[in-house]
């Protein structure tokens, strides 16, 4: 555990943001599960879904809970996906 006050509160800070991204990082794998599930079936709400899914990555990618790169990636094989209809 943590002796100094200021590092209590660092501790405390660190443990909020793990939660929120975890959040965040979850949703964005259910989006993108979603995502690539009704892509494989060929159905007509894939598209909406794909669309949902890049936002989500693109908002967990400006708040730097995902990398730039792999976010790209990502939307790239979800995209690869979606049009290989």
């Amino acid at each position: 555990m943590s002796t100094s006050k200021s590092s209590s509160k660092v501790a405390r800070t660190a443990e909020r943001k793990r939660l929120r991204n975890r959040l965040v990082r979850r949703s964005v794998k259910t989006y993108i599960g979603k995502a690539k599930s009704s892509a494989d079936a060929g159905e007509e709400s894939a598209y909406p879904k794909t669309m949902l899914a890049i936002s989500g990555i693109d908002k967990a990618v400006s708040k730097g809970i995902i990398h730039r790169n792999k976010g790209a990636r990502i939307k790239s094989r979800l995209m690869k996906k979606l049009n290989k209809k």
